[in-house]
């Protein structure tokens, strides 16, 4: 399977769900581009792909192994949901993927990080709150779109 050319467009949103995992479909994007060669400036397994893979407990470069395989999203999903140490239900991962889309900085230093982020793709956009509506915003943005 070809990895997105991420020098191109975007990996898809966080908040793209898969199997109700919120950052899933993100995650996979960015693993698939770093097979490829094309992940220009995203970094699969960074601090946010972290936490999910804690989440599920899944290791992250055993994960990578099964995209490098050629697996599709389904079957990912499969792979996932058969290898994960913290088996979780339905309830559990909806109410965490949820979770996850309100966080917000919660100390100086990552306010600090979060605001230079956002001042740096469109300072007047103060109604940007969250990590995942960030990300959003810096990835439409970093490819020719209008705050």
């Amino acid at each position: 399977m070809k990895g997105p050319d991420l020098t191109k467009r975007p990996p898809r949103s966080p908040r793209a769900r898969l199997g109700g995992y919120a950052l899933l479909s993100r995650v996979i994007d960015k693993g698939r581009a770093s097979v490829a060669g094309t992940n220009g400036e995203y970094n699969y397994n960074c601090p946010l792909d972290q936490r999910f893979f804690a989440f599920v407990g899944v290791d992250a470069e055993a994960f990578k192994q099964q995209i490098a395989a050629g697996k599709g999203d389904k079957e990912l999903l499969e792979w996932l949901q058969a290898n994960a140490k913290n088996k979780r239900n339905f309830d559990e991962i909806q109410t965490w993927s949820t979770s996850e889309e309100r966080r917000s900085p919660t100390d100086p230093e990552s306010r600090q990080l979060f605001e230079k982020i956002r001042n740096g793709a469109a300072a007047h956009r103060t109604d940007v709150q969250t990590w995942y509506e960030l990300l959003d915003l810096d990835d439409h943005v970093s490819y020719g779109g209008k705050a």
